[in-house]
């Protein structure tokens, strides 16, 4: 329950209860953006993991301007350096392959003879 609707007492639920509950939620989601800051910074994800995360807590993406501020602070927050944070910008700027051709030549199928 992730909408604004939980934050919102249910019909006949005391007071206590609802604090309860907001309580309990609050404290998931504590402790999932916790889980986040420490998968962000974890040496076992790669680089384009870590900003990927880094991107989702703070619901920003990675500027594309190589002396843009935030590539230190990106750089620092994810534990990598601001060589592997331009490698990831310049990644992303490439242009991607273009999709395997489709074969529009459909070899004919012998017929067999009646």
């Amino acid at each position: 329950m992730n909408s604004w609707r939980s934050a919102l007492p249910l019909a006949g639920e005391p007071t206590a209860d609802f604090r309860e509950r907001l309580a309990r939620q609050q404290a998931e989601a504590a402790e999932r953006r916790q889980q986040a800051l420490t998968e962000q910074a974890s040496p076992l994800n790669s680089a384009q993991a870590r900003i990927n995360i880094w991107e989702q807590l703070h619901a920003i993406e990675l500027p594309r301007d190589a002396a843009h501020r935030l590539v230190a602070l990106i750089a620092a927050n994810t534990g990598l350096s601001i060589a592997q944070v331009r490698a990831e910008q310049q990644r992303r700027a490439a242009p991607r392959p273009a999709a395997a051709a489709v074969a529009t030549d459909i070899p004919e199928v012998p017929t067999t003879p009646s």
